[in-house]
């Protein structure tokens, strides 16, 4: 005979088993919830600009390596760009397919030396371009090359600085450009240690005559774009009267720090500062 107060209790059991899982499941869907709008909520917070360092001629973008460990810190995206420095409008055309490839959402162009001609003949090429950083920076008009910008500051004589290598598929004449070791050290990474003068001396990157000589097109993003500069009041590469002279014809908003032509080498918590201040700016 079936004892009626066992089935009672057997089927209270059921009961509450059954509700202690629909309360689980509450909780679940409570907890999912507040977890999706939580989700929402930090989705919805604008992204930081991406900033894309294209580095200049006779270094990489190991120059930028302190500038690049501040801006990560503080959330920023970073992305090296690896310029070719084979010929102005070629290097312009490959960030300009850079960006459009590796990059979404708003982007700060940071350029040094040869790279703000660079970024300044590409940055049009991508909408989400905000602004413009230059750093010891060549910013070139239309029809200016680098060497009539530096040949306009004093005469230049290439056999004093550089060694001249011939290289393969090169233009009649073309040659690639390395920095003598006599001129390195105190014309381009002057107010460096020894030690760092050596090791970006052994490790600089080559750039041809022909990217040096190039005229600057009509497509000159800082006439359009907001841009920043920062000047090295000891660039022995680039004369500070130049710097400025380039600097207030783009508008820039200009930065001196006490440095030689790798001020994020030297300087790179203010050089940061800048390019920060660039890509926050309305």
């Amino acid at each position: 005979m079936t004892n009626i107060f066992s089935t009672k209790r057997g089927a209270k059991r059921r009961i509450l088993t059954v509700a202690a899982g629909i309360a689980a499941v509450a909780s679940l869907a409570v907890t999912g919830l507040a977890g999706a709008s939580s989700a929402s909520a930090t989705q919805a917070k604008p992204a930081k600009p991406t900033v894309v360092i294209v580095h200049g001629a006779w270094t990489d973008a190991s120059s930028f390596t302190d500038v690049e460990k501040i801006l990560t810190k503080d959330g920023y995206p970073v992305l090296d760009f690896a310029n070719p420095l084979r010929s102005l409008k070629g290097d312009s055309e490959y960030l300009a397919s850079f960006l459009t490839t590796r990059t979404t959402g708003p982007v700060v162009l940071v350029g040094h030396s040869y790279g703000g001609a660079v970024i300044s003949e590409a940055a049009l090429s991508d909408p989400d371009v905000k602004s413009l950083v230059y750093v010891d920076a060549f910013v070139p008009a239309e029809g200016e090359s680098l060497l009539d910008l530096l040949n306009s500051a004093g005469p230049v004589d290439p056999t004093q600085l550089f060694d001249t290598i011939p290289y393969p598929g090169a233009p009649e004449g073309d040659v690639d450009l390395y920095l003598k070791k006599d001129a390195f050290g105190p014309g381009f990474a002057n107010g460096l240690s020894k030690a760092e003068q050596a090791s970006y001396y052994a490790k600089q990157r080559p750039i041809t005559f022909g990217a040096v000589n190039e005229k600057a097109s009509a497509t000159q993003s800082w006439k359009t774009l907001p841009s920043w500069y920062v000047a090295g009041t000891q660039d022995a590469s680039i004369p500070l009267a130049l710097q400025l002279k380039m600097a207030d014809r783009a508008g820039s908003t200009v930065t001196e720090v006490k440095a030689g032509h790798l001020a994020m080498v030297k300087e790179p918590k203010k050089v940061a500062k800048v390019i920060e201040t660039a890509a926050t700016s309305k």
